[in-house]
């Protein structure tokens, strides 16, 4: 199976700070970049890769998209995502997968955002400067847009379904769409139309 665990960073997490989790999933061929803000607690992961949490729809937003049903990359059964074919989707597609921090503290107990503390937000321009096919960087909530656009010094955050074109790096831009999360007040079918509106402009 399939983990891009980071082992490292996973054992120089120590006194509240954790280091990111995960390597950067970063194919060649790359045109969207998603951002979000870290991953959940390991205890709430079903697989070592992004959006791990089984409760999360952002696996089943992609596989209505693509592929007209919501349980395309669901192994329902063993309650986990089929990792490998997530993995070969990706990189067929020219999907790439990242967060906007690489060390946080979790403020409580918990998987919300608001109650992460930005410990080291990530180099964006670094991950850039690996993706040459790059067109889209895409953030899905509130922190994880709030943290790229300090960092890129964005003057005013994006809503929801709106987007900023970079100047630099240049004829890159950046999305904020919905988060995938069930805790975010919006239908799953809404969701799917608005990332669906994204991947038709950015993936023809």
């Amino acid at each position: 199976m399939t983990s891009y665990l980071n082992t490292e960073n996973i054992a120089r997490s120590k006194d509240g700070v954790e280091y990111h989790p995960l390597l950067p999933f970063l194919p060649e061929n790359a045109k969207v970049l998603f951002l979000g803000s870290f991953p959940p607690q390991r205890k709430r992961w079903c697989m070592d890769f992004y959006y791990p949490n089984f409760i999360n729809d952002h696996w089943r937003i992609e596989g209505q998209i693509f592929f007209g049903d919501k349980n395309h990359f669901v192994d329902t059964e063993a309650k986990r995502f089929k990792i490998d074919e997530i993995v070969a989707f990706c990189q067929e597609r020219g999907l790439a997968f990242f967060d906007t921090s690489t060390a946080i503290r979790r403020l409580q107990d918990n998987a919300s955002d608001k109650f992460l503390e930005v410990v080291e937000p990530t180099d964006i321009h670094a991950l850039i400067s690996q993706l040459p096919h790059l067109r889209a960087i895409v953030t899905t909530g509130e922190k994880a847009t709030e943290t790229i656009c300090t960092s890129l010094g964005i003057p005013e955050i994006p809503k929801v379904n709106t987007s900023y074109i970079l100047h630099h790096p240049s004829s890159i831009t950046l999305w904020r769409l919905p988060s995938s999360s069930r805790a975010y007040p919006l239908s799953f079918d809404k969701k799917v139309e608005a990332y669906s509106r994204m991947f038709h402009l950015l993936l023809r």
